[in-house]
């Protein structure tokens, strides 16, 4: 197995921030069991594995190239403490457009401004779980191919389409087309997630951790819904976004 080359470790480096990712067209996905996924189903084209030197290969040979790395840059370039001494450069996904999301039925997640990698990546996680149409990526949400989140989603990277896009604009286009708008909401005065008369065509808006949905995607024909506590619950305030998506998509999909 070839050693990496410098320039494989310098672009190894830049994309651990979302500039060069974005220029590259290129994203990292680390360890054993996220690569071993990647390169067992093809849904996403594999650049290049980096392995730690002295790992074994127990993966078809599937990707263009395997190197090696030492232990000490291996360490460099991953984003975690234990990244069990593998990672591969995969291509970004081409972002699906409206037109195209607008054209299918099911259900659609709409973030708006996630901005923890953990709650991003289990949001797709759950999404996909649910089998979701899309993840449209509202302006001020973490990067979806950050490291962070795409360790989060536990290989579910790249299985469903997604759009990085303004959700105002968009939300407008969609609903032309027929699909309903549900915000999911904490907030007292929101009608209970099991109250909805379900259609083919749902969008459901996860809002930011700490303030909801903003104010601007909020309007008349756009239902707030929630996911209704115990009477006896005195002591939570609120649920996790993606624990809340999780119960909705399932009371959606029951």
């Amino acid at each position: 197995m070839k050693s990496a080359s410098n320039n494989q470790i310098k672009l190894l480096r830049k994309l651990g921030q979302k500039k060069y990712r974005e220029r590259e067209g290129l994203f990292v996905v680390e360890g054993e069991r996220a690569v071993e996924q990647v390169l067992e189903n093809g849904i996403l084209n594999v650049r290049e594995v980096f392995l730690e030197e002295g790992k074994a290969v127990n993966y078809q040979l599937t990707a263009n190239s395997f190197y090696e790395l030492d232990s000490k840059v291996m360490a460099e370039v991953t984003d975690t403490e234990n990244s069990q001494g593998i990672l591969a450069v995969c291509e970004i996904p081409k972002e699906a457009s409206t037109e195209e999301l607008s054209k299918k039925e099911g259900l659609i997640i709409a973030t708006d401004r996630i901005q923890d990698p953990g709650n991003l990546g289990s949001i797709v996680r759950t999404a996909a779980w649910f089998g979701a149409t899309a993840v449209l990526i509202g302006k001020g949400t973490v990067d979806l191919h950050n490291p962070k989140v795409v360790r989060s989603t536990a290989g579910a990277t790249g299985t469903m389409p997604y759009k990085n896009c303004d959700l105002s604009k968009d939300l407008e286009v969609l609903e032309k087309k027929g699909w309903q708008t549900l915000l999911l909401d904490g907030n007292e005065g929101a009608l209970s997630i099991s109250k909805i008369n379900k259609t083919n065509k749902i969008i459901l808006i996860v809002g930011n951790e700490a303030n909801g949905i903003d104010e601007n995607l909020i309007n008349a024909n756009r239902k707030r819904v929630m996911i209704p506590s115990s009477e006896e619950n005195r002591s939570v305030e609120s649920l996790n976004a993606a624990i809340a998506l999780s119960i909705a998509l399932y009371q959606l999909n029951a």
